[in-house]
């Protein structure tokens, strides 16, 4: 793949992480708590969160393992010809689910040598920071690879791991297997919709596409389906409100919402990715509202990163990051692997059963 391919996966993975961290020590804070605790400006560098400086949370940990779950099924489909990515992929959320010291029916008969593969091997992912009870319980009660969650949920927890699948598939395929992957933990349609939007939203910005280009593409292949009402309104009210003279404070981002449920965190990342001068000024509007601020900014980061490439990503918020050599090392693998032949797809890091 070309270089500007790999560049803007790895400002998509590093920029959703980037954000993840800047909105970590926020999360679940009002306005008015942030701006007591950083200033009247509220947050605008790293602070210490779980511990450290440049922690990212169940976000990137799980955008992370969605990543690796698409590797897997390529290197699958290379080795065997025949492949269901969407379950491949819920097999390595059930991995991350092990590393927050949990089990699921799926996976407790597989014996001693499950988990596998390399990321499973990283201790630093074996770390609980605040997932999201939905994800828990729906990947704990699941009866198999590929089973769809049994709940009615519509929070942002499918949406915020999702960006992985527009950047390694490509055409129709993209809209289907992240509404489908998104089912996984999450059953609520908006929950889906939003996913779907998202993921059409990323694969047109890494083929090239300006963010206002990239967006109409998306709604309008979005629109051509069974879409949620409520998604295409919180969508072409972000539009409405970027495209006004209203101020980019987060006051005005929290009348979209504030980013606990689907729409409302694709909503605010959009407006804040159009707002956007720079990398710095559109994650930074994304994680003061008082909410859920570090899935706000992960999905901002994400659409700016692809967007801008990795270039665009403040050196001194990249060394402070947390899991950076995994971050760069899955973007970098998930560029390659769209070439690799049926013998790369032995390759140990990456089984594909």
């Amino acid at each position: 793949m070309s270089p500007n391919d790999l560049d803007r996966s790895r400002g998509c993975l590093l920029g959703g992480a980037v954000g993840d961290a800047l909105g970590a020590p926020v999360e679940f804070m009002s306005i008015a708590e942030i701006r007591i605790a950083f200033g009247p400006t509220g947050i605008q560098e790293f602070a210490p969160a779980y511990g450290r400086i440049g922690a990212v949370t169940d976000d990137t940990q799980m955008t992370l393992f969605t990543a690796e779950g698409l590797i897997r099924a390529i290197a699958r489909y290379n080795g065997r010809g025949i492949c269901h990515p969407p379950g491949v992929i819920h097999h390595a959320l059930l991995r991350w689910l092990h590393t927050q010291g949990e089990r699921s029916p799926a996976t407790r008969d597989l014996g001693e040598k499950w988990p596998d593969g390399w990321l499973i091997g990283r201790n630093e992912l074996f770390a609980r920071r605040a997932p999201g009870m939905t994800c828990l319980e729906a990947l704990q009660a699941s009866p198999r690879f590929g089973s769809e969650a049994d709940n009615d949920s519509k929070g942002c927890g499918a949406l915020m791991r999702i960006a992985p699948i527009g950047l390694a598939v490509v055409g129709e395929r993209v809209y289907a297997m992240a509404c489908e992957s998104a089912r996984s933990t999450h059953g609520h349609w908006d929950s889906t919709c939003s996913s779907g939007f998202f993921a059409l939203l990323i694969s047109q910005l890494k083929l090239g596409a300006s963010l206002v280009v990239a967006m109409a593409d998306a709604k309008q292949e979005f629109e051509a389906g069974n879409v949620s009402e409520p998604v295409l309104r919180a969508i072409e009210a972000a539009e409405s409100l970027a495209s006004s003279d209203a101020p980019s404070t987060p006051e005005v981002v929290e009348r979209l919402g504030a980013g606990w449920v689907a729409e409302e965190a694709l909503a605010i990342s959009l407006f804040c990715a159009l707002r956007a001068s720079t990398f710095e000024y559109g994650v930074r509007l994304a994680v003061n509202h008082g909410g859920d601020s570090d899935s706000t900014g992960s999905l901002t980061g994400q659409i700016l990163g692809t967007l801008r490439g990795a270039a665009s990503i403040p050196e001194r918020w990249l060394k402070a990051l947390e899991l950076r050599d995994i971050i760069e090392q899955l973007a970098q693998d998930l560029v390659d692997s769209a070439g690799w032949s049926s013998e790369d797809a032995g390759d140990s890091r990456y089984p594909g059963w």
